[in-house]
C-alpha cells in the first residue's frame, strides 16, 4: 500500500542549521493515518518537528510536538469517544551507525541508544505517527468510565480471619 501521509527528509541534503517542519494532515491523509493506527477515526493530526544535525558527531536531534484528535471505541461501553493527544518528544539519530553497530554496543537498559537512519533518510510523518501510537491506550475507555465487575458475576465477600483472633483466645 502506498502511504499517502509521508514526509521524507534526505540527511545528506541538510547542513548544521536548525530546521522546522510543520505537518498538517488533510482528509485523505487522515484516512491513511486511521488505517495505520487501526483506530475508529483520526479527526485531526498535526505536528511541529525540529531537526538539528551535528555533522562532526554524526548525530541528528529530532524533537517537537504531535497533536491529534482521535475517535476510539471504549472497551467498556463499546461506544465511540474522542480523545485529544498532545505529545512532546525528543529523539536522537546516529547518521553513520548500522544495526550491527547498535547490536555490538555495550549499552545498559537505561542508556539512550540512538536510532538508525536507513538509506540516508528519515520520514517525519512516520516519526509523528509513531509518537501517537506509543501513547494510545491498549484498552481505551472514555474518561470516568469504570468497569463494574459485580454486575457480571456473583461475588461473595472473602471472609478473612483476624490474625489477632488467636491472641484474643489466649488472653481469655
Amino acid at each position: 500500500m502506498q502511504k499517502i501521509f509521508s514526509y521524507p527528509i534526505k540527511i545528506d541534503e541538510l547542513n548544521q542549521n536548525r530546521y522546522k517542519f510543520e505537518l498538517n494532515a488533510d482528509a485523505d491523509e487522515l484516512k491513511d493515518i486511521t488505517a495505520v493506527l487501526q483506530v475508529e477515526n483520526v479527526k485531526m493530526f498535526k505536528a511541529e518537528i525540529f531537526l538539528k544535525l551535528n555533522i562532526k558527531e554524526h548525530l541528528m536531534k529530532v524533537w517537537g510536538n504531535v497533536a491529534a484528535k482521535i475517535e476510539l471505541k471504549s472497551v467498556i461501553s463499546l461506544e465511540n469517544f474522542v480523545k485529544d493527544f498532545d505529545v512532546p518528544f525528543e529523539l536522537m539519530f546516529d547518521t553513520k551507525a548500522t544495526y550491527q553497530d547498535i547490536k555490538d554496543m555495550e549499552a545498559g537498559i537505561n542508556d539512550d541508544v540512538p536510532d538508525i537512519i536507513e538509506n540516508g533518510r528519515i520520514n517525519l510523518a512516520d516519526i509523528a505517527i509513531e509518537q501517537i501510537a506509543l501513547n494510545l491506550d491498549d484498552y481505551p475507555r472514555a474518561e470516568g468510565e469504570v468497569f463494574d465487575f459485580s454486575q457480571y458475576a456473583e461475588v461473595e465477600p472473602i471472609k478473612k480471619d483476624n490474625p489477632f483472633a488467636v491472641l484474643e483466645k489466649l488472653k481469655k
